[in-house]
């Protein structure tokens, strides 16, 4: 009978080698199936304010105003993003985008808060669009010396309040005991000058018709208050709109607002040049800085601009990120943007970051 072998007994080295192999291999599955709290930033759609969008309709379109024809693009910029609540994104992604010079990986908490789901966000940004969309109006109006009257909208009331008895959403508060109402801080001035109980006379436009509605204060955290939540609209003279389909955020209100200027003027900013930009607008035309610059400077330079209109406040985050052929112009101010174009048109310097 012959003897019965034993198996080879495995060696300390392979054994140490098939255990860091075990570890590699479980390292790359939690890296690949646990997501990080990251989101990835990538150069987005960029169109023309002066243009049409993909269904042929003008992304600016002007009634009731006499308009003059443009040439040229002045483009707004967007970013896309890949990640947030309920996207997987693993670390193998974010490290990718980390070593790209066209995106950048930012925390989660940038761009979606804290509790806040994509939906949520979108809804928020898709608001932020359409205050852009009037408060560029204003600027532009502003700019021109055409006069619009501020309006304060009723955008909710607070249940257990006075004013959840008397007020509805959409009514614009137009007087409070006389005086006029032209932003909800002069509103909140004039409710909070009264010692809470006083009941105040207001002069309110509600489906066409104006009504006198007696609304009382409340003392909430130690201020008189009557439980509305009130945000900033606009009159204008006659009809500015804007169609840019379901791109979000308030970054493209300089460039509407320039848009809304070339068009109601003979001024022909473009000089025929591919000009993009970005840049938040306020009613009187401060020009503010936003998120994502370096990809948006991606963006418009991949879709041919050669100028690109920066907000000041963005200049330190240009630094050596400007991609080749692209001219970068600081601006503060909508005055300024039209006054730089005009320069370039000219073949004069303008200011650059």
């Amino acid at each position: 009978m012959s003897a019965a072998r034993s198996l080879p007994i495995m060696s300390r080295r392979s054994l140490t080698l098939a255990i860091a192999g075990l570890a590699t291999v479980a390292a790359i599955a939690v890296a690949v199936l646990f997501p990080v709290p990251y989101v990835i930033l990538t150069p987005g759609p960029t169109l023309n304010t002066l243009g049409k969008d993909s269904t042929g309709q003008p992304l600016i379109s002007i009634t009731g105003h006499p308009t003059y024809p443009t040439n040229g693009h002045l483009n707004l910029v967007t970013i896309s993003y890949m990640g947030g609540p309920g996207v997987r994104l693993n670390i193998f992604q974010a490290l990718r985008a980390w070593v790209s010079p066209s995106e950048a990986v930012v925390p989660e908490r940038e761009i979606f808060p804290p509790g806040q789901s994509a939906q949520q966000t979108q809804a928020q940004d898709t608001q932020q669009m359409a205050s852009s969309q009037e408060l560029a109006t204003a600027a532009a109006l502003s700019e021109l010396h055409i006069s619009y009257t501020p309006e304060v909208e009723v955008l909710s009331t607070v249940a257990g309040y006075p004013a959840s008895k008397s007020l509805k959403a959409g009514d614009i508060i137009q007087k409070v005991d006389g005086q006029a109402v032209t932003s909800p801080a002069s509103l909140t001035s004039m409710i909070t000058a009264h010692p809470a109980g006083t009941t105040l006379q207001l002069q309110v436009l509600r489906g066409g018709q104006t009504l006198t509605v007696p609304v009382a204060t409340k003392v909430s955290n130690g201020t008189p208050v009557i439980g509305v939540e009130a945000g900033q609209t606009y009159k204008f003279p006659f009809n500015v709109r804007i169609t840019v389909g379901a791109i979000g955020g308030p970054s493209a209100g300089m460039m509407f607002a320039l848009g809304i200027i070339d068009m109601l003027t003979p001024m022909n900013l473009t000089g025929g040049k591919f000009i993009a930009g970005t840049g938040e607008i306020t009613a009187s035309g401060q020009v503010e800085p936003i998120g994502g610059i370096q990809q948006k400077m991606v963006g418009a330079r991949d879709a041919g601009a050669t100028v690109f209109l920066t907000p000041a406040g963005n200049c330190s985050d240009t630094a050596g990120a400007v991609p080749a052929g692209l001219r970068i112009v600081k601006v503060s101010t909508l005055s300024q943007a039209v006054t730089d174009l005009e320069a370039i048109k000219a073949g004069k310097s303008v200011p650059s970051c």
